[in-house]
């Protein structure tokens, strides 16, 4: 499998962001790491490999970023407000630098967006947020708010970053036109430590469904817990039914 190793300083973030590229053509997929995680940690926990057959075939090159977790929204050591704001900065990141890179890369404009638990997280509020740079999902047991991590806090950082926030209130109808176009996935298992995860999913579900924004909601079964032997079925069988 082709792969190419990727450094630059992020005038966002005021310091250097590594990625690491799988494949030689198709779709960009970036693939957001876990929480407190690093861009090698999809090789790591074995999702490159999971996803080896689409890579291979030409389908998509997968993009795996790295976070900065440990800085923003896991970081207790700052007020609740500084980690969104920082959390700010990373997005800026995402859209202004990752999204430039992939369509030079791959000459698509917009990419898709992958994650896992945080991951998911993450790949959901960057499409919402930049469907001009993102405009296909696939969201795994993942938490759609921050109340885990800033309590009761909601300042517009945390507002603006929290999609089961902002989606009800998303009327702009450039937003709605672009994302109603894009190809959603958000898929959760039933088993041990999914329970939140779960009652975000379906509050997505509903939230989606009452804005008229099309996705495939997949509810696996009460064996399936919250851990990567899962999201490595779990990936490329979503990517699949998405058409990847």
């Amino acid at each position: 499998m082709h792969t190419e190793d990727h450094l630059w300083f992020s005038p966002g973030l005021g310091h250097d962001m590594a990625l690491r590229v799988y494949g030689h053509d198709g779709r960009p997929v970036v693939a957001f790491p876990s929480q407190d995680g690093r861009w090698w940690d999809f090789e790591g926990w074995g999702m490159v490999e999971a996803c080896a057959g689409l890579i291979e075939a030409g389908r998509m090159r997968l993009v795996a970023i790295d976070g900065i977790d440990w800085q923003s929204w896991t970081n207790q050591a700052v007020p609740p407000g500084d980690r969104a704001r920082r959390h700010d900065a990373y997005d800026r990141y995402v859209a202004d630098e990752v999204g430039p890179f992939t369509r030079d890369l791959t000459g698509h404009d917009r990419a898709w967006a992958v994650g896992a638990s945080l991951g998911a997280y993450h790949a959901a509020n960057a499409l919402f947020r930049h469907p001009d740079r993102f405009d296909g999902l696939v969201a795994m047991s993942g938490l759609y708010q921050l109340s885990t991590f800033v309590g009761d806090h909601v300042d517009d950082a945390v507002y603006f970053n929290s999609p089961l926030l902002y989606l009800p209130n998303l009327d702009d109808p450039w937003y709605l036109e672009r994302v109603r176009e894009a190809r959603i996935c958000f898929v959760v298992g039933q088993g041990a430590w999914e329970d939140e995860m779960l009652a975000d999913t379906r509050r997505m579900e509903a939230i989606l469904a009452a804005k008229g924004i099309p996705a495939i909601v997949d509810y696996w079964g009460h064996d399936v817990n919250h851990d990567w032997p899962w999201w490595r079925r779990m990936l490329p069988y979503e990517l699949e039914q998405l058409g990847v």
